[in-house]
């Protein structure tokens, strides 16, 4: 059976897309496993990592952390590597190697980045309102800076925006959506700087602002058969 990764947002588990998305009716149809992990390390109890919504606990912006203080904020390994393998091992019914990837708001920044530093593991990828550029918003640079110092150089690493303009040969298109009422739209998400990135290098993206939607699920919840649909158009290719 195929697999379909969702990486949730900021403050969210491996639970908010289960219980509120309304997916599971499409992924029956379609005859596609989704695969839901969680969004950061918990239960380390290390100093801060707690203090704030947007970075620690619930924030672990899929990325390999190379501060020493955050050195098990590992989430890039997590889900490129280490959840295929548990999943190999225990779920016989699970072809892993063919799989595609989508994610909301940080998890949709997860989504392009993991997709566009690995497309040979991933048929496709879609987001909901990602982090399109978060070297230069302020989630973003909290998380960076904290995560990975101060070089701007490794921040691109984890960046879409950057990673699309190394990239070539990305023949899929990509989906995301994005509310036109979304507060974050101007400040925190900026998916038009990806749009022009994607568009400088040729790769097609299929950039859909929906009116009168916000951030929330119930945004997610109305477009979410769209996606899982195109990524099934790709898994059974």
């Amino acid at each position: 059976m195929q697999v379909l990764y969702w990486l949730s947002g900021l403050t969210c588990s491996d639970e908010n897309f289960i219980m509120k998305s309304g997916a599971q009716r499409a992924l029956s149809n379609e005859g596609v496993a989704l695969v839901a992990p969680d969004t950061s390390p918990r239960g380390l109890n290390i100093e801060g990592e707690s203090e704030s919504w947007d970075f620690g606990v619930g924030a672990g912006f899929y990325l390999n952390a190379t501060q020493e203080k955050w050195k098990n904020w590992r989430m890039y390994d997590y889900i490129v590597d280490e959840l295929p393998k548990v999943l190999s091992a225990n779920f016989q019914q699970l072809d892993t190697s063919c799989a595609s990837i989508f994610g909301h708001s940080m998890g949709g920044h997860g989504a392009l980045t993991i997709y566009l530093k690995n497309p040979q593991r991933y048929k496709s990828v879609s987001a909901f309102a990602p982090i399109a550029n978060p070297v230069n918003c302020a989630w973003g640079q909290k998380a960076f800076s904290n995560y990975l110092g101060s070089d701007k150089g490794h921040w691109e690493e984890y960046d879409a925006t950057c990673l699309i303009k190394k990239c070539s040969g990305i023949s899929t298109p990509i989906l995301i959506d994005q509310g036109d009422e979304d507060k974050f739209l101007n400040d925190q998400l900026l998916p038009h700087k990806f749009e022009e990135a994607c568009k400088s290098v040729n790769t097609k993206i299929v950039l859909r602002m929906q009116p009168g939607y916000d951030h929330s699920y119930f945004f997610i919840s109305t477009f979410i058969d769209d996606h899982i649909k195109f990524h099934a158009g790709f898994l059974f290719k």
